[in-house]
Parts: structure tokens; sequence; C-alpha cells
């Protein structure tokens, strides 16, 4: 039986022994393996005995291959026999290995740390609440018309505010063109102060086909050492002028952009799917309220171990995500003047408030005993297979299938962290935000 040492902080210590009949044997299939490498004299290569090789070589020429065959396997046992969480790898010391001896391996791994939470049955946390307003739904029409506006191009007038115009320039300083300064065939709307202060409003009142020069003074804090409160120059050509102009929010605009035959049941829709939106947004935050509050309070001395793992799991999200964009993570930290250890250390502050977020769900749900059936984890696989091969009916029970080998226990966990949550939200009380209280109580005495 394999016995713990001692276990320091979160770092758990034993002791594997490999007994000399097995390395022996694991020497043997370590030589078959093997023996067509060896060339000794006397012999075609591949064909000399072990011993001949043994005697050429050393008696312990095949140990450590034989070693390293049996160790994974012998730790794997060890740890499920300890009954261990490990969340990181193991520190491996053999102190003396001997040919026909047992071999004494010193292991050092980190486990799952104790945590200790506070009182998490009796929260008080601000409630999270969003309103859809008439404005709200008047704005999302606003941007409706928008999106559908006809681009009307102008020649008999000069440009005018929130016109979009399109510009040849070049600008220059103290009579120097400066890198950056020129472009050909810009787009710019007038008055989005998208250019330096006073650049667009000097467009303003210049027709198509004019040539003019405009005098601009770059903003002291601008981003270029070279042109920090420099005066400058802009020689113009405008090119273009045009506007949007918006179609009329009446019941025929809306039947050529949805299914709906008026305004009023386009907007009843859209307050609905608002108020759902809301709703799950509002229900997310005040999870992490509740969740933030919950790692606040709890005692755990989290090891480095998880902090890195969790950090490499984001790094490896990140560079799928850029792969996609067609750019690896490593030509990112570059391009952004960075290099990976920075780069990891300013994703450490979030890793480990994920992995202590995940610990406090995870002990809640040891302590409050919760349990997840194999009825509800093959409800949940219906409801994977359903959200993404819903249109597929011929791969679903194959795709239901492979997720279960696959990830049964996965499924199972994250069913098991859902109930833990839903258990405090609803122990917690959500009180009115206290801007909102005051305001309140303010209006409440002016009556």
């Amino acid at each position: 039986m394999t016995e713990i040492k001692k276990k320091e902080n979160n770092t758990v210590f034993f002791d594997i022994v490999l007994k000399a009949d097995e390395l022996m044997a694991a020497e043997e299939v370590v030589f078959k393996k093997n023996r067509q490498y060896f060339q000794i004299p006397g012999f075609r290569k591949g064909k000399a005995p072990r011993k001949i090789v043994e005697n050429v070589y050393g008696k312990d020429v095949f140990l450590e291959d034989a070693i390293n065959d049996l160790l994974p396997e012998k730790y794997e046992k060890a740890v499920e026999e300890l009954a261990l969480e490990v969340v990181d790898q193991p520190n491996v010391d053999i102190k003396e290995a001997t040919h026909g001896q047992d071999v004494n391996v010193e292991i050092s791994v980190d486990v799952k740390p104790e945590v200790k939470l506070g009182d998490y049955e009796n929260l008080e946390i601000e409630d999270v609440k969003y309103e859809v307003t008439e404005e709200l739904l008047n704005a999302d029409l606003e941007s409706q018309r928008k999106m559908n506006a006809r681009i009307v191009n102008v020649d008999d007038r000069p440009a005018q505010e929130h016109d979009k115009v399109n510009i040849d320039f070049k600008g220059s300083v103290d009579g120097e063109y400066f890198e950056g300064g020129t472009a050909q065939g810009q787009d710019l709307e007038l008055g989005s102060n998208t250019f330096i202060p006073g650049f667009e409003e000097q467009v303003v009142g210049h027709s198509v086909g004019e040539e003019f020069t405009i005098d601009v003074k770059f903003p002291e804090d601008y981003a270029s050492e070279e042109l920090k409160g420099k005066d400058a120059q802009f020689e113009i050509k405008l090119n273009s002028i045009s506007y949007e102009e918006l179609p009329e929010l009446d019941d025929e605009f809306i039947k050529d952009i949805s299914d709906f035959d008026t305004v009023e049941e386009y907007k009843a829709d859209a307050r609905e799917k608002r108020e759902k939106e809301f709703e799950e947004r509002a229900q997310s935050e005040k999870e992490n309220k509740v969740l933030a509050k919950i790692v606040e309070d709890m005692e755990v001395d989290v090891p480095e171990g998880m902090v890195n793992s969790q950090i490499d799991m984001q790094m490896d999200n990140f560079d799928q995500s850029l792969k996609m964009q067609g750019m690896s993570i490593e030509q990112y930290i570059n391009m952004i003047g960075s290099n990976v250890q920075a780069f990891r250390e300013n994703l450490r502050p979030d890793a480990l408030k994920q992995v202590k977020t995940a610990l406090a769900i995870e002990q809640i749900a040891k302590e409050q005993a919760i349990e997840v059936t194999d009825e509800e984890i093959d409800q949940e696989a219906d409801r994977i297979v359903e959200q993404y091969f819903g249109k597929e009916e011929d791969k679903k029970a194959e795709m239901k299938e492979s997720m279960l080998k696959a990830n049964k226990e996965g499924i199972k966990e994250n069913l098991a962290n859902r109930k833990a949550i839903d258990y405090v939200m609803g122990k917690t009380t959500f009180v009115e935000p206290k801007e909102e209280a005051e305001e309140k109580e303010e209006t409440e005495a002016a009556e």
C-alpha cells in the first residue's frame, strides 16, 4: 500500500517502489524493442544476446528506459489509491537505480487545496435590473433606418455637417510633408470628430472638385511625439459629397425589413426579445456579483500549478481565436511589443480569479451534497445535441453517444456546478441598489 509521507500546504509527498523483478521484465521488453540499434563486433547488427550487450554497454544500459516505462502506470495507480486530486505534473526524484535491485522513487505533487467558505447562505447583494424603454426601442428602429439608408450624391451645393465626403489630402509641418499625413480617396463623415480638431469644420462649405488648404494644430496629447502641439497645413481636394437619406418609419418600411406588417407589431416583438436579453444579462451579472462576494470571503491557498494551467488554457483559446483570423499568438505578442512571459503575467489576475471561483463552486456542491443523476446527464446531452445538430436528425444519436463516451464526467461536473450556483442564488437576498434607494428616499421626502 502506498502511503503519504507528509503534506506541506498543498504538496503531497509519497514514495513509489519499483520492484527488482518488475524492472528485470521491463528491461527485457526494452532490450527487444531496441536490440536492432546495437552493433556488437562478431555479431550481425541487432543479433547480439542481451548479456553480450550488457557486457559492452554496462548492466544498467536498459534500466533508465525500464523505469520510464513502468513509472507512469505506477504513479497513476498510487494517485488513485491515495484518492488524490492532483493539479500539476509531479516532481520525480530517483535517488539511486541499480540493476537487479528495487528502485525507490520519491514523488511530490500539488493537489487541490482545502477551501474554507464564508457564510454563503445569507448574502445581501445589490440587485441588477435593466428596463426596456421606448427610447431604447426607438433607437433600435433608428439604427434600422440608418442600415437601410439610401446614399445620395451631391454636386449642387457645398459640403455640410453630417455629409460624407471623399477627399485627398497631404499634411505638412513647417513646409515639410510628414509620414502618415498623406492619403487619397479617404472617406470622412463631417462632424464625426474622426480627424484632429478643426479639420472637419474647415471642409464644410467647400464644393466637389475644389482644392484648398486648411490650417490646424495637433493636440498636446497627440500620439506622435513629433507632431504634438505642432501647427500644420493640409492640402485638400474634395472628390465627392454625399448624404444618407433615411427611409420613412412606417408600415411599408417594416414590411421591407421584417416579417411584420406594422411598426407596432415590430416594436412588440423587439420589446419581447430585449426583455429576454436583459433578463439573461441581469441574471448573469447577479450571479457574478454573488460569486465575487463568495470568493472575497473564502480562505484558500491556490497552488501555482492551478493558476498556470488556467493561463495555459486562456493562451490556447486565444491562440485558436487568432488562428481563425490568420495570425498566431506569437505574432500577436510581437505586434503589441510584448513577450510571452509578460503576456502570461497580464493574464494571471483573471486566471487566479477563475480558479478561486471554480474551487468555491465545487466546495458548495460538496457541502450541499449536490448530486447529478444519469437521467439529468442524458437530458443535458440531448439539449447540447439539439443545440448544435438540431437540423441533422441522422447525426443526433451518433453525436450523443460520442459525447457521453468522451465527456460524461465533464457534463456531470457542469450540471453539479450549475446546481451549486442555483443553490446560492436561491439563498441570496437581492436589495435595491444604494443609489436608487437614496434617490427614492429623496423623492419621497420632497413629496
